[in-house]
């Protein structure tokens, strides 16, 4: 189960075109944020836009992960610090938004962000995490 969806994905579980989704990004009626030339939306946002009613399964559960990655240099953490800031943007309206710090230590070549969130929205950003680092590779 993908907790975030292609704009593909979108538009076959809404029955649109996917010129028509990406034209909702656009105009801001669909959150979505941007990995590379893709979007990737994420589910509770896509529920939202879509009508469907998840107050039933909301809980007040938080995790906190911490994220390091080695082998950087000072540009490539604060591209990966700048994405993550810009990624949960449009997590902030949420009534429990999700918590970002970062830290580079330019001695040890080492980036450490701490993700405070929801299970279901840290997962999301762990894996955008992920994509826009293999893109950085």
């Amino acid at each position: 189960m993908n907790v975030f969806h292609t704009v593909e994905q979108v538009a076959e579980r809404l029955g649109l075109h996917p010129k028509t989704v990406l034209r909702f990004i656009r105009e801001g009626r669909l959150r979505a944020t941007r990995v590379g030339k893709s979007y990737r939306i994420i589910a509770s946002d896509l529920d939202a836009f879509a009508g469907v009613d998840t107050s039933a399964a909301k809980h007040s559960v938080r995790v906190t992960s911490i994220l390091e990655v080695g082998d950087l240099d000072l540009d490539r953490a604060q591209t990966i610090a700048t994405f993550l800031s810009t990624a949960i943007m449009s997590t902030q309206a949420r009534p429990n938004p999700i918590q970002l710090t970062t830290a580079f230590d330019d001695a040890a070549r080492l980036l450490k962000v701490v993700i405070i969130g929801t299970p279901a929205d840290t997962a999301q950003l762990l894996q955008l995490t992920q994509i826009q680092l293999e893109n950085l590779r």
